[in-house]
């Protein structure tokens, strides 16, 4: 298997500016999840039966948020330009995927959290025990990651309208935003 792209091959050591950019895109990343949450969340309502488990992972994502936030300021690095970007963009994917139907809501998370699993699978891959506190937090989040694509799954997001089409135009838009943010 070939070594992730953008990232340092396994076995050497992740340079300070990779380590940057990791944190920089991870953070960007949780900012968004937490907008496409919001978008959902304002077009279903509270009182949609959908609502509490996307309030729920919402509120994971926020806290995944804070503490990116946090490793940011403390090990100074320059979050994304992008975040207005993510900000509108997040929002309105949330917003789309929900008025489509609450199943392509879910589709959009279990999209979203795939790429997010494969991301923080390389970037565990690549840090290889060289920053110990980045790597305990990304495979912490990483799990739960994971328990919001299966949560989707058993909500629907399998019977979206289109769902092979809208999970892969999702995952696209996905990996776009993980590159844009790692430079930007």
């Amino acid at each position: 298997m070939s070594a992730p792209k953008n990232f340092p091959r396994p076995g050497r050591k992740v340079t300070d500016a990779e380590r940057a950019a990791m944190l920089r895109v991870d953070q960007a990343g949780e900012f968004g999840a937490t907008r496409i949450y919001a978008g959902q969340l304002a077009v279903l309502g509270d009182r949609h039966p959908h609502a509490r488990v996307i309030a729920g992972m919402a509120a994971q994502e926020e806290r995944h948020r804070k503490i990116f936030d946090a490793m940011i300021t403390r090990r100074g690095v320059r979050p994304t330009a992008l975040q207005p970007v993510w900000d509108m963009a997040g929002f309105a994917l949330g917003a789309v995927t929900a008025a489509i139907g609450p199943n392509a809501a879910m589709a959009c998370t279990a999209a979203i959290e795939t790429e997010i699993d494969r991301h923080y699978a390389e970037q565990l891959d690549a840090l290889a025990g060289d920053d110990p506190e980045l790597a305990a937090t990304i495979k912490d989040f990483q799990a739960e990651e994971v328990e919001h694509r299966d949560t989707a799954i058993a909500h629907g997001a399998e019977q979206a309208p289109a769902y092979p089409l809208l999970s892969g135009v999702i995952r696209l838009g996905c990996r776009a935003a993980i590159a844009l943010s790692k430079r930007i």
